[in-house]
Formats: C-alpha cells, sequence, structure tokens
C-alpha cells in the first residue's frame, strides 16, 4: 500500500487525494454535517481534525465526544481518528488531515518524540495543532500544548496513598509507557511525596504500560514475590483496575489500591470502597480548552494563550466520589 507521502507526488485532485489517504490511515469516525452559524476558518476550511489514542479508554472517549461537540458548537465539521498510540498509524492521520486542508488539529499525541515530525509537517502546511493530555519534547511546533498539572496531581495521590496506609508499610509502584512524559512525571510526582516517609518502602516498580491486562500480570507476580506488601499505586486508572482484579482474586482485602485519571469504573469502586482514590484529570474541560483556542487561531491568526499550559487535578475519594460525572467534579 502506498504510504500517503507517496500519494501526494502523483498530484490527484484534492477530493481523491483525500478519499485515498484516509483509506490508507484505516478509517476512523467522520461527521461532515455543517452547521448554520459557520465558522470563518483559515483558507476557508471549516474541518477540524480530532486525533487521540484509542475509545476504549473512556479518558480518551472523552476527550473525543468534548473536543468534537465543542468544534461543532463552533460551527466546524469534524473528522475524529484514532492513533491507538501508534506513532505511524497518528503519522497518516495527520497526512490526512493536512490532504483535507484541516483548519487544526486537536491531538492527544501517540509519544513525546516520535510525534514532533508530523506535527512539523502539519505546521508547514499551516494547519495548527493543539496538544491535549500528552506534552511533546519540543516547543514552537504545536500552538499549544495543553495538559492536565501531572506534579501537582501526583502529589495529590501520593499524600492520599501514604494516608490511607498510615503512613507505613511496603508498597508497589505500576508506571506508564516509557515514551509518554506523563509516565515519569507523575512517578516522580508520587516518589516527592512518598520518599519522605521513612516508613514506607517501595519493594517494586514495574511498567504495565497503562494496560489493564498487563497490569493484573505484573501484580500476580509482584504479589508472589512480596505478599507482605500493603498498596499499590499506579500511574493510571487502567492499570490500578488491573491491580485492584488481582488482588481480589488472591483474596486480599488489606492492599490499599490508588490510581490517576478520574475514570468512571474506578469512581464506581471507590464508592464500593474498593479502590481507595484517583486523581482526575479534567479531560473534557482541557479538550474544550483546545479547541476554543484553536477556533480563536483560526479567526485572528495568532495564539490567544501561551504554548504550555496546565491544568489543576482533583483528587477523588470516598468523600466526593458521588460529585464525579463524566471527567469533572461539580463544584470543583
Amino acid at each position: 500500500m502506498k504510504t500517503p507521502s507517496a500519494l501526494r507526488r502523483f498530484a490527484l485532485p484534492v477530493g481523491v487525494a483525500a478519499l485515498l489517504t484516509l483509506a490508507a490511515c484505516g478509517g476512523g469516525s467522520s461527521d461532515t454535517s455543517s452547521s448554520a452559524s459557520g465558522a470563518p476558518a483559515a483558507g476557508g476550511s471549516k474541518l477540524i481534525v480530532i486525533i487521540t489514542p484509542s475509545p476504549d479508554n473512556v479518558f480518551f472517549k472523552a476527550e473525543q465526544d468534548a473536543a468534537a461537540a465543542q468544534a461543532k458548537k463552533l460551527g466546524y465539521d469534524t473528522l475524529v481518528l484514532s492513533h491507538d498510540d501508534d506513532p505511524t498509524k497518528q503519522s497518516q492521520e495527520i497526512d490526512t488531515a493536512i490532504s483535507r486542508k484541516a483548519a487544526a488539529i486537536i491531538l492527544d499525541n501517540a509519544g513525546a518524540d516520535s510525534s514532533v515530525s508530523a506535527i512539523q509537517r502539519a505546521k508547514d502546511a499551516k494547519i495548527p495543532t493543539f496538544l491535549i493530555d500528552r506534552e511533546i519534547n519540543k516547543t514552537g511546533v504545536a500552538v499549544a500544548q495543553i495538559v492536565a498539572n501531572n506534579a501537582q496531581g501526583a502529589g495529590l495521590g501520593g499524600q492520599e496513598f501514604a494516608k490511607v496506609m498510615g503512613n507505613k508499610g511496603n508498597y508497589a509502584e505500576l508506571t506508564g509507557k516509557a515514551t509518554d512524559t506523563n509516565a515519569g512525571v507523575r512517578s516522580q510526582g508520587y516518589h516527592g511525596v512518598l520518599d519522605q516517609y521513612p516508613d514506607m518502602k517501595m519493594v517494586a516498580q514495574q511498567s504495565a504500560n497503562w494496560d489493564q491486562a498487563e497490569a493484573l500480570t505484573k501484580t500476580q507476580t509482584i504479589l508472589q514475590a512480596h505478599p507482605d506488601i500493603k498498596g499499590i499505586i499506579a500511574g493510571n486508572d487502567t492499570m490500578a483496575l488491573g491491580a485492584y482484579a488481582a488482588i481480589q482474586a488472591a483474596n486480599r482485602k488489606d492492599i490499599v489500591v490508588v490510581g490517576f485519571d478520574g475514570s468512571p469504573d474506578v469512581v464506581a469502586s471507590i464508592l464500593k470502597d474498593g479502590i481507595k482514590a484517583t486523581v482526575l484529570q479534567p479531560a473534557s474541560k482541557i479538550s474544550q480548552m483546545a479547541v476554543d483556542q484553536a477556533d480563536y487561531y483560526i479567526k485572528n491568526g495568532k495564539a490567544s494563550q501561551p504554548e504550555k499550559q496546565s491544568v489543576d487535578c482533583v483528587l477523588v475519594n470516598a468523600d466526593n466520589a458521588k460529585q464525579v460525572n463524566a471527567f469533572a467534579v461539580a463544584g470543583s
């Protein structure tokens, strides 16, 4: 199969090239309905392309839904795609946005380093990119990088984890993908708190790559090697759910689990006195902010905010779990 870049060399008409490029990307969901208001987009385009990891993860589904709803509200058409954390697929989807002459791209990227060249191609094609959730390791390429304040959130999570464990005991940590800057920032944030407690000792630290099944397997191994652990702190809620499933299977009711994201499944577990806490990232708010800033850029030709932006996280535990809905806490 020819790559999207190869297809462009044949100088096909824009509409044909767009269709061929989209087919090469493996599809995606799109909405081509027009709004009566009509947004005055650059180059006459009314299309905003939204690209995230798989919507099988409710966090990324919330990003897609919030961004698409806000774009439609502002009068844009949307094309929603998923890269499944595959930089090659992401690159193809950004080429699709370029061939479709999109007005802007909203992107939760597939790698801090591996995403830079594709975002640069979009910039060279005069298509602005607004990053959400994950940063890249370069500035001046994307117009905005809007992320949850992972360091602040991890501090909250670490404090709650220590509190529920009584500030003592052996514990394990499950970390995310090494290529994702959030994984390192969260781990550092946890340890900025936990390392201050002399009676708390980390006896195992393993990456489960944000994956629930992998977290379950890794936790089973950890429990066999360290049957005396009293807690597991995870870099995201998906891994926390895997860890908790392993703990339940082992009939261990004495092990504390804390996650990060604010996912509905973990909130439901907190309400049942299962997982003890999570740190909510305001996914919907961040996505809406990105679309609003894209709209301003399209209409004015300049950014309305600094490139690097962070949004504070919120601790969710038994005290406020009932107030959580769609990655937001009522009143926060």
